[in-house]
C-alpha cells in the first residue's frame, strides 16, 4: 500500500513523502481437494460435449432411432446417463419370500417396479432436456417415468450380480419405452419395467418392436445395425453398436449420483385396510348408481369366495387359483351363469379405480333376476407402494 503524506516540518520545495505500509487484508485457501474437483468438473465438461457430438451422430445416421446420452437431475444438475446405473437393494420383504427361489424372486422384484405409478414424460428427449431422479428418490415419491422404472429394474438386478442395462427403444402398445436387458445361460431376455412381464429376445408375442440405445454403469451404445427390431438385433456391442467412451475411459467410471443404499419406509397396514374397504363401498354404491333402472341384488356367498381368491392371486401373480375356491366356483356355475374377471392395477386414486371397474360394463347386465359380486383386496408393499385388485362379477340364475 502506497500512503502520500504531506508534512509541515519539510522544506518549501517539498510538496510531499510516499511511504510503503503493509496492512494485512486477510487470505485465499485453496484446499487441494477443490483443485481435483476443479479438474473434475473440467473432465465432466469435456464428457458432456462429447455426448452431445456422438448424439448428433448417431442421430445424422438414425433420425427415427432413440439416443439419450445426458439428462438433468431434479437439482438441475447435468449427467451422463451412466451415472444413474449401480447395484441398489430391494425390499428385504422382497428377498425374504422366496430364499430358494431367485428365478421367482427376480419375477417378484420386476413386479414390485411396476406397481410404482408411473408419470408421463413432459420435456422431449430429441432436446436433451430430460429430468430424470434417482431411485432412491423414485422410491420416495412412489411415481417415475418410464426410464427411471427401467434404471430402477437394472439396479435391482445388478444387486443380484446380474448382467444388466437399460434399453431404449419402441414399442406397438406403449411408443418409446425403456425395457432391461439381461443374459442369462447364453439368452438374451428383456423385462419390461411397466408390466414386469419378461420376454426372450425370440419372442413373437413381445411387443417391443425397436432396439435402438443400451447404456449401463460404463458406457452408452448407439445400434447401427440396419435392422433393429428385437428379433433380428445382435447385442454384441463390441462390433455392432457405436459407443460413447472408448475403451480406455470405461475402466475409470465416474461416481455414481445414486446413493449407497436405499433405506425403505413401513406400509401402515390399518391404513391400507381401511382404504380397502373403503373402495369395495363406494364400488358397490358406484354400480347401484350405473343401474339406475335396475335392482342391484348382491351374492354374499360369491363375494366370500372373491374375497379369499384375491391374495392368492397377488402372491402368485394372476397364474394360480387353489383347488378349494376352483370347487366352490364349480358349485356356483351349476346354478349360476358366472361372468367376471379379476383387475389388477397400481394404486394413485379411488377415481382410477372406479373408472377401471367402470370400462368393464359388468353392471350393464340387463338379464332378470341378475346378481352381483365384488371384493376388494389391495396388497402393501414397503414405502406405500401398493397393489390393488378388484373382482366384480354378475351371476345370471340358470333357467
Amino acid at each position: 500500500m502506497t500512503i502520500e503524506s504531506h508534512e509541515d516540518h519539510c522544506l518549501k520545495s517539498c510538496d510531499g513523502h510516499l511511504y510503503i505500509k503493509k496492512n494485512w487484508l486477510g487470505s485465499i485457501i485453496f484446499p487441494f481437494s477443490t483443485l481435483l474437483q476443479q479438474s473434475e468438473f473440467s473432465d465432466q465438461i469435456d464428457v458432456l460435449q462429447r455426448a452431445q457430438m456422438f448424439k448428433n451422430n448417431c442421430k445424422a445416421m438414425f433420425p427415427n432411432r432413440r439416443i439419450v446420452t445426458t439428462v438433468f437431475n431434479d437439482e438441475g444438475i447435468q449427467f451422463l446417463v451412466t451415472r444413474y446405473i449401480k447395484a441398489l437393494n430391494p425390499p428385504q420383504q422382497l428377498l425374504d419370500l422366496f430364499l430358494h427361489d431367485s428365478n421367482a424372486t427376480l419375477v417378484l422384484i420386476a413386479r414390485f417396479v411396476s406397481l410404482i405409478p408411473f408419470v408421463p414424460d413432459i420435456l422431449d428427449e430429441n432436446e436433451g432436456v430430460n429430468v430424470w431422479m434417482t431411485s432412491e428418490r423414485c422410491i420416495g415419491l412412489a411415481t417415475g417415468n418410464k426410464e427411471e422404472h427401467a434404471i430402477l429394474l437394472c439396479n435391482f438386478f445388478l444387486y443380484f450380480g446380474k448382467k444388466a442395462s437399460v434399453l431404449l427403444g419402441t414399442s406397438v402398445l406403449e411408443g418409446h419405452v425403456a425395457y432391461v436387458l439381461t443374459q442369462e445361460a447364453g439368452e438374451y431376455l428383456l423385462w419390461n419395467p411397466s408390466t414386469g412381464q419378461c420376454h426372450k429376445q425370440l419372442d413373437p408375442f413381445c411387443p417391443l418392436q425397436s432396439v435402438d440405445c443400451l447404456f449401463d454403469d460404463r458406457n452408452v451404445w448407439f445400434n447401427i445395425q440396419q435392422n433393429n427390431t428385437p428379433m433380428a438385433v445382435l447385442f454384441d456391442t463390441e462390433s455392432f453398436w457405436k459407443q460413447l467412451l472408448p475403451k480406455s475411459v470405461q475402466g475409470t467410471k465416474a461416481q455414481s449420483i445414486q446413493p449407497e443404499e436405499i433405506i425403505y419406509s413401513d406400509t401402515d397396514k390399518s391404513m391400507v385396510e381401511e382404504l380397502m374397504y373403503s373402495i369395495e363401498r363406494t364400488l358397490r354404491c358406484k354400480m347401484m348408481e350405473w343401474r339406475p333402472t335396475h335392482p342391484t341384488r348382491w351374492n354374499r356367498q360369491c363375494t366370500s369366495i372373491l374375497r379369499q381368491i384375491l391374495p392368492k392371486l397377488e402372491l402368485s401373480t394372476g397364474s394360480f387359483v387353489s383347488s378349494e375356491e376352483d370347487s366352490e366356483f364349480e358349485r356356483l356355475q351349476e346354478f349360476y351363469w358366472v361372468t367376471g374377471f379379476p383387475i389388477q392395477m397400481p394404486y394413485t386414486d379411488v377415481q382410477s379405480v372406479i373408472d377401471a371397474v367402470y370400462q368393464t360394463g359388468i353392471h350393464c347386465s340387463e338379464f332378470p333376476q341378475t346378481e352381483f359380486a365384488l371384493a376388494v383386496y389391495i396388497h402393501p408393499y414397503p414405502s406405500n407402494i401398493l397393489s390393488v385388485w378388484v373382482y366384480p362379477v354378475s351371476l345370471v340364475r340358470h333357467q
